[in-house]
């Protein structure tokens, strides 16, 4: 029998009855807040934070498994707009939001959307190409390592060690959605229908060999060859790069798949914005590297730079996955937002929230003359509502 703890992603702090093993390994894997609860022998008090979806925990110290399940406060149908149009912007993403409604949970909504994606990728047959091999063989094919066969056969002359091009299905694309299924297959949570439907991939892609865990994907570029499975790979990649790490705390595992909506919502908005000015004749830079001091001491990273065509920067933006409160939103944003103006030389600055009291606001820095602007997104609405907002604080950035 499976422990279950459901919380939600920033809600208050509960007091629940754990193992300490369980405890000790959710503080420590970073899953949740988690500490000793001072007044209560036996529970832990827990609080989500931005991390949202379900890991399990298990193996020494914790006779039955336990469940975390950190449910976001944006709808799944929402959460997963902001995902697939910040993985892919061009595609045509708005399906998607069919595919997963029925769902209430991260888990199986996004085993769900994964699976119809790789079937749609694989309706035409495996994507084939080729692949560099290198290995020793008892016939020559393709070219001889001379360095190899001298250094490891000392003179012999068979085997022979050879490099060349292979003509196969066992390529990046596949081996990323193979992987991606194997990966689902592993976690409790996934709906029986799905599974059903995972375990049907995986014989469709049988003669793929799949990423071994602690290795890092192998890299793929879309082109027109592969144009059929950008949409499935996007998601597949989402899924490698959300599945947490095995944890081991002495003999203590955590499996499981965590989303950070910081990372999400800040993807979207710097996304969105760049798709907003396109054509504008100004580039946008995402995470661009600057420095606060002329000594180049104080390194600072701007989610998005705007640069007119004289390579200058011409506005300034921040994504904050916060809600406004009631007294305002944090005054460190401004501080943080002043510094990005100073060291960047520019006259506005602009930060983007989560939701707000109003949708813009803005302030003059006494003495300085620079204006930041704060701009309040609603999660909650349809995409079309929503990329409208983003365009409208794009106008605001935009410099005729």
């Amino acid at each position: 029998m499976t422990q279950v703890v459901e919380l939600v992603e920033y809600a208050p702090a509960v007091s629940l009855a754990l193992p300490d093993a369980a405890g000790r390994a959710l503080a420590a894997g970073d899953v949740v807040d988690a500490a000793p609860d001072p007044y209560a022998v036996g529970r832990w008090v827990l609080r989500a934070g931005s991390r949202v979806g379900a890991v399990t925990v298990t193996g020494a110290g914790v006779d039955e498994p336990v469940t975390v399940r950190v449910t976001p406060k944006v709808p799944i149908v929402r959460l997963f707009f902001l995902l697939c149009y910040s993985l892919d912007p061009a595609g045509a993403w708005r399906d998607e939001e069919v595919d997963v409604a029925e769902h209430r949970d991260l888990l199986p909504a996004l085993a769900h959307a994964v699976e119809r994606q790789i079937d749609r990728a694989l309706r035409q047959g495996l994507l084939q190409g080729y692949r560099a091999t290198e290995e020793s063989a008892l016939v020559v094919r393709g070219r001889i390592r001379e360095a190899e066969q001298v250094r490891r056969r000392f003179g012999a002359t068979l085997p022979v060690e050879v490099a060349y091009d292979e003509f196969t299905t066992d390529i990046a694309e596949n081996r990323i959605l193979r992987t991606a299924v194997e990966w689902l297959l592993r976690l409790s949570g996934v709906p029986r229908d799905v599974r059903r439907r995972l375990l049907h991939q995986r014989v469709r892609l049988v003669g793929v060999t799949p990423v071994v865990r602690g290795q890092r994907p192998p890299d793929w570029r879309p082109t027109r060859l592969n144009a059929r499975y950008h949409r499935a790979l996007h998601l597949a990649r989402a899924v490698l790069d959300g599945s947490s790490p095995e944890h081991a705390p002495g003999e203590l595992r955590i499996e499981g798949f965590l989303f950070d909506m910081n990372k999400l919502f800040e993807d979207f908005v710097t996304v969105a914005l760049r798709e907003a000015l396109r054509g504008s004749g100004h580039t946008a830079h995402l995470q661009d590297s600057h420095h606060l001091d002329e000594a180049a001491a104080v390194r600072m990273r701007p989610d998005f730079v705007l640069y007119g065509p004289d390579g200058t920067p011409c506005a300034v933006a921040d994504a904050k996955y916060k809600a406004e409160r009631r007294g305002g939103f944090p005054d460190a944003d401004l501080y943080q937002m002043l510094a990005y103006c100073t060291a960047l030389d520019l006259r506005e600055g602009h930060l983007i929230y989560a939701k707000g009291n109003a949708s813009h606001t803005a302030h003059r820095v006494r003495h300085a003359g620079i204006l930041i602007h704060q701009h309040a997104l609603d999660l909650d609405q349809e995409p079309a509502g929503l990329l409208a907002e983003v365009e409208e604080v794009a106008r605001r950035m935009r410099i005729d």
